[in-house]
C-alpha cells in the first residue's frame, strides 16, 4: 500500500481501491448467506457483516501486498 492510484488526475491512496474491493465481496457474501440461512444463526447481524467487512479488506490487503509488490 505504498502507491498512490491517479484518477483522473486525482491521486487517492490504495486503501481506497482495498475498501471498494471489499464491500463488493461482501454484498455478494451477504446475499449468499441471506439465501443459506446463516442468518437466522447470528445474535447481531449487522455486528457480524462488520466483522465479516473487517477480516475480507485484511486479506485482500495481505493478498495484494504478496502479490503486487
Amino acid at each position: 500500500m505504498k502507491h498512490d492510484i491517479d484518477i483522473a488526475g486525482v491521486l487517492v491512496p490504495s486503501l481506497l481501491l482495498w475498501l471498494i474491493i471489499a464491500y463488493g465481496c461482501i454484498a455478494v457474501l451477504r446475499v449468499l448467506l441471506r439465501r443459506l440461512g446463516v442468518y437466522r444463526l447470528v445474535w447481531h447481524p449487522a455486528l457480524f457483516d462488520f466483522a465479516l467487512y473487517v477480516c475480507a479488506l485484511s486479506g485482500i490487503v495481505y493478498l495484494a501486498s504478496e502479490f503486487l509488490s
